[in-house]
């Protein structure tokens, strides 16, 4: 299910999460901002429940694997947004900051593939080991005790 969410910037974004899935609230942002920041709630709180979500059952599954601070053990995503001084912006950057956490979590795991190494870099490994013990042996002395 995809919903086309534009915020009030000219961008247009995709999102592929549905909005009743999102839980937004304003809440009043920290740091400075004058006479101001005691009024106006401009931060927003995106929570995001990947069970309860309309992504599908292996979306769910990648998201929950993932590890991220912003996810919680209950399997509730928490992203704060402040960043901007108007609520629409930190609304919007909060709703792409998520888009991009379940972007992360849908690229394919690259499977390993063995490899044997080449036979000059074997030659080279052994002939390295070869001059470690020349020089460690050199070190015992002449007589070859240990101290």
């Amino acid at each position: 299910m995809c919903l086309k969410h534009t915020g009030e910037a000219d961008l247009s974004v995709i999102f592929s999460f549905s909005e009743d899935d999102v839980e937004l609230t304003a809440i009043r942002a920290q740091g400075p901002g004058g006479q101001n920041v005691n009024k106006v709630a401009n931060a927003v709180h995106l929570r995001f429940d990947i069970r309860a979500s309309s992504l599908s059952d292996e979306q769910k599954t990648r998201l929950l694997r993932l590890r991220d601070h912003h996810l919680s053990k209950d399997g509730i995503i928490v992203i704060k947004s402040q960043k901007f001084r108007s609520l629409p912006k930190n609304r919007e950057f909060a709703l792409e900051r998520l888009q991009a956490l379940i972007d992360r979590a849908n690229i394919p795991v690259k499977t390993r593939h063995a490899t044997r190494p080449t036979r000059a870099s074997v030659q080279r490994r052994l002939k390295a080991k070869t001059h470690r013990s020349e020089t460690k042996s050199r070190r015992s002395g002449s007589s070859g005790e240990a101290y």
